[in-house]
């Protein structure tokens, strides 16, 4: 049994204590100040028995360190605003920034310990969300998180006296519940639970640590010491590998390169037939008849909390614009969101590059509209040399899991590749110079972005291969022409809103809540 060496009730005699607290107190306090200019977030997880002193040690955290640069938060049964978004919303949401420390004293293991503990889930599904678990703080970890894992144990005897004990203290036995001795009654079903949970989720990246919480001293020092050690090691690390941060752009199995003889590369974009066009007298009816269906379709998922998110990407002029403006037009503006992707804020730039489209998910039948995602991480971010190559190549297993956690919770994911080609982007180019109104779209950058045409177009031709699944495909507009792309854009999200409306019973509107 793993938890018997921290049943032992071990004790640290005060005088230890105090003879070690003052230079403690003094180390965190400076590795607090390294770690504001570090570029990493500190996360320390508390789990444990009931009684084992999470909240305290958590207190006397605060009592040592500078409180103006901690952050705690601990999670209880989900919100309505949490319940109609991904499971894992709520917890990016509450991330530190880099240089930052949080203190979760409940997180994502505690609803899928309780779920086992209750009988509420099976051993296939409690391994399934412990292995979402690992996925997720593998992604924290690999974009740079030290992320330090506390379980705090008590014996079942030793748990007993610590319940009667805060019972009986006027001051604190309001913190004792009938819940606390349910759980008390079903510490055998707790402890078989953690230690699956701690077996399948303790990893080289984001370890457990197993603190006997018997004693305050001990537990205390033991905590403080293992999180001042950690971060001075990690500062020591990014030390030394500061200046080897420079990285050949390498195409690993899989990446298409560019032909050195300079020949026109054959990707997934060389099969789209770019000379299709719509009249614009079909273009006019077909835009009234798919507007209205979107609006019926979309009023019938508001009403059965089905959310819609829609992804926009593409070469520059090729239109997303000008299709997201005829989508919105058939939207009730209370239910839309457009979110246009620029260069991320200082705020955005201290998280992981998910963060800020985690941040931005709609709540349930409501619609979000990204023009440019996530997928910059792949595409501008690898071809400009932004993301590091080990960053960006990582990137379309972390994209790809965040898309099934999408889809999994409900979403409509619909994903919009618009393609025009080379000469049709520079006769819109030089059709903005001359039009004042649309002369401010143009940027030097946009020209520049010309010359890694082939780069970028393999960029995508990965994008789509890496990216494109069953459940989360990419649909290829041929966008040469504005008005067949715009009416196959609006013909696709009805088709996606039909299927899903039609898979979903009447009914799903009550059992989301629920």
């Amino acid at each position: 049994m793993m938890f018997r060496t921290a049943e032992l009730q071990r004790k640290l005699p005060k005088e230890a204590y105090h003879q070690q607290v003052p230079q403690l107190r003094q180390d965190l306090l400076m590795a607090q100040m390294e770690l504001r200019e570090a570029d990493f977030p500190v996360i320390v997880v508390f789990a444990g028995v009931d009684g084992a002193g999470k909240s305290e040690t958590v207190n006397k955290l605060y009592e040592w360190m500078d409180a103006r640069w901690l952050i705690t938060r601990a999670f209880g049964a989900p919100s309505d605003e949490e319940r109609d978004r991904p499971e894992y919303w709520r917890f990016w949401r509450e991330l530190p920034p880099r240089g930052r420390m949080a203190l979760f004293l409940s997180s994502w293991y505690s609803q899928p310990i309780l779920d086992q503990v209750h009988g509420h889930s099976g051993s296939t599904q409690f391994d399934e969300q412990l292995e979402r678990i690992k996925r997720f703080e593998r992604t924290l970890a690999d974009d740079g998180a030290l992320i330090l894992k506390f379980w705090m144990h008590l014996s079942k005897d030793a748990q007993k006296e610590r319940l009667r004990k805060l019972e009986k203290n006027p001051l604190l036995h309001w913190r004792i519940s009938e819940r606390d001795w349910r759980h008390w009654e079903m510490y055998d079903q707790f402890v078989g639970a953690a230690e699956r949970t701690i077996m399948k989720t303790s990893t080289g990246l984001a370890p457990w640590k197993i603190i006997e919480g018997y004693d305050e001293r001990y537990r205390s020092l033991t905590v403080a010491t293992v999180i001042r050690d950690a971060i001075r090691f990690r500062l020591e690390e990014a030390r030394v590998q500061g200046a080897s941060n420079g990285e050949v752009a390498t195409h690993p199995p899989g990446v298409l390169a560019p032909d050195p003889t300079g020949a026109p590369p054959v990707t997934i974009l060389s099969g789209l037939d770019m000379n299709k066009t719509l009249a614009k007298a079909e273009y006019d009816a077909s835009l009234k008849r798919y507007q209205g269906k979107l609006n019926q379709l979309q009023r019938t998922a508001r009403d059965r909390k089905i959310s819609t998110l829609l992804v926009f990407e593409g070469w520059d002029a090729a239109g997303k614009g000008g299709c997201i403006r005829r989508i919105t037009a058939a939207l009730d503006a209370r239910d839309y969101q457009v979110i246009q992707i620029a260069a991320p804020t200082d705020e955005e730039a201290a998280h992981s590059y998910l963060w800020r489209f985690w941040r931005h998910l709609p709540r349930a039948g409501r619609v979000t509209i990204y023009d440019r995602s996530w997928y910059g991480r792949v595409l501008v971010e690898r071809i400009e040399g932004f993301a590091r190559p080990r960053e960006w190549q990582r990137a379309y297993a972390e994209i790809n899991d965040f898309e099934e956690q999408l889809v999994q919770s409900g979403i409509v994911l619909v994903k919009f590749w618009l393609h025009i080609t080379p000469d049709e982007q520079l006769r819109r180019f030089q059709e903005r110079e001359q039009t004042p109104y649309k002369a401010w779209k143009l940027t030097d950058e946009d020209w520049r972005n010309r010359e890694r045409w082939v780069a970028y177009e393999l960029a995508v031709n990965d994008v789509v291969e890496r990216t494109s699944t069953r459940q989360e495909p990419w649909t290829l507009i041929e966008a040469n022409d504005k008005r067949h792309a715009r009416i196959e854009v609006l013909k696709t999200i009805c088709e996606r809103l039909e299927a899903t409306l039609a898979e979903q019973p009447k009914s799903s509107e009550s059992t989301k809540k629920e």
